[in-house]
């Protein structure tokens, strides 16, 4: 299980430093300089962030924190030319890039919202 594990983050990391669209243009994160971690420590840890995240959430019914899921997607989804979101986790857009590089399927979205709601944190 280690192994396995070591395996997928070590194809995280190589798969976010190999794509060229670790921010889609549209976005609000295309216009800053960082995320909520420095990008580095993002592309690394964001799955340790989300799943800490979800057991707070989940756990102690807290909401609203650093590293929410919402907030991920409300920075990270793109407008298209009509000016309506993408889904995050469609294709060639910020989740699916690194993840389809990666091989890594993305289960978060069989629940969650891909685009924003404009109830950021909860």
């Amino acid at each position: 299980m280690v192994v396995t594990g070591a395996l997928v983050l070590a194809l995280g990391v190589n798969a976010a430093e190999q794509s060229d669209r670790s921010v889609v243009k549209g976005s609000k994160a295309y216009e800053l300089d960082s995320c909520v971690e420095p990008t580095p420590v993002m592309r690394k840890l964001h799955p340790t962030f989300i799943k800490h995240q979800r057991d707070i959430t989940v756990h102690q019914g807290i909401r609203g924190a650093k590293h929410s899921l919402s907030g991920c997607v409300d920075c990270h989804a793109a407008k298209d030319a009509q000016g309506k979101y993408t889904p995050v986790n469609a294709p060639g857009q910020f989740c699916d890039s690194c993840h389809e590089y990666a091989g890594v399927e993305i289960p978060c979205f069989s629940c969650h919202a891909t685009t924003p709601t404009g109830r950021s944190g909860e």
